[in-house]
């Protein structure tokens, strides 16, 4: 069943972020935690990307617009086979290409990012150049709900939908949390569906844990011909781990001894009925 696989894909996924974060003493541990079901399923099931056609005008493209939680991305990008994982054992290491955001210094890295909102731009370009190339390429970005407080973004969406850019799908990270408080009271988005609507973007919401209804979804792009998607996904930071859900200490955070086995326990193979 595909649902199952891909869940336990997530579950092997979400130990192998904690080992890695554990191991650097660094990382964003929430973040990388709450995105990881979407990057599951837009590499396991949606994107036509992978090692041997990286460098291909036909690949899709990916651009990690939440660039901080680039942990996530790089488990994803190992288990692709775009590079040996046990290079992931110098994560955030002196002389460690593998730092705490994207760059283009590692294999299946499409851009550098970490500056908040320069990834859904980027995109809105590569989707454009696309569409003029009559070519069949899908342009993807995760973006975190804080986020969203960046003016470009929000240029980007403009013209993205004057573009008519349908080939380009945006994700929100709506874990609703950020750095230093909850979103809503750092700088509240909603109604963010109408918000983006006017904006000339056709949006849909989606459980952003839920395996099936998000690969579902993904399969049915665009949301509207003419139109650029715009995916809110409700998600929950930390999630998986039980002291870490909806806790805003876990943006940034690195699990003592006694944290990170309680982790692993709870990410145990025998308890994939938690997701």
């Amino acid at each position: 069943m595909i649902e199952t696989e891909l869940k336990e894909k997530s579950r092997v996924y979400r130990r192998k972020i904690l080992k890695y974060i554990y191991n650097a003493k660094a990382g964003h541990t929430g973040g990388s935690l709450s995105i990881i079901d979407i990057l599951n399923v837009l590499y396991n099931r949606i994107m036509n990307v992978s090692p041997e056609n990286f460098h291909s005008n036909l690949r899709d493209r990916y651009v990690q617009s939440k660039g901080h939680c680039v942990e996530a991305l790089y488990v994803v990008l190992a288990d692709k086979g775009f590079f040996p994982e046990d290079d992931l054992l110098t994560l955030c290491q002196y002389n460690s290409p593998y730092i705490g955001h994207p760059t283009k210094y590692i294999k299946g890295m499409e851009q550098n990012t970490g500056g908040l909102g320069h990834g859904l731009p980027m995109c809105s370009g590569m989707a454009l150049a696309a569409k003029k190339d009559n070519s069949p390429v899908k342009v993807f970005t995760v973006l975190g709900d804080g986020e969203m407080a960046e003016g470009s973004n929000w240029e980007a969406m403009m013209f993205a939908a004057h573009y008519k850019l349908d080939n380009l799908c945006a994700i929100l990270d709506y874990n609703k949390l950020q750095i230093t408080a909850p979103n809503a009271e750092v700088m509240g988005l909603e109604p963010i569906d109408k918000k983006l609507e006017a904006f000339g973007w056709a949006v849909k919401h989606v459980d952003g844990h839920n395996l099936e209804e998000l690969t579902q979804t993904l399969k049915n792009l665009p949301f509207e011909t003419g139109k650029p998607s715009f995916l809110i996904a409700h998600t929950v930071k930390g999630k998986g781990v039980s002291y870490m859900e909806n806790v805003l200490k876990w943006h940034h955070g690195v699990p003592t001894a006694e944290q990170f086995e309680q982790a692993m326990e709870e990410l145990a193979a025998d308890s994939l009925s938690n997701f």
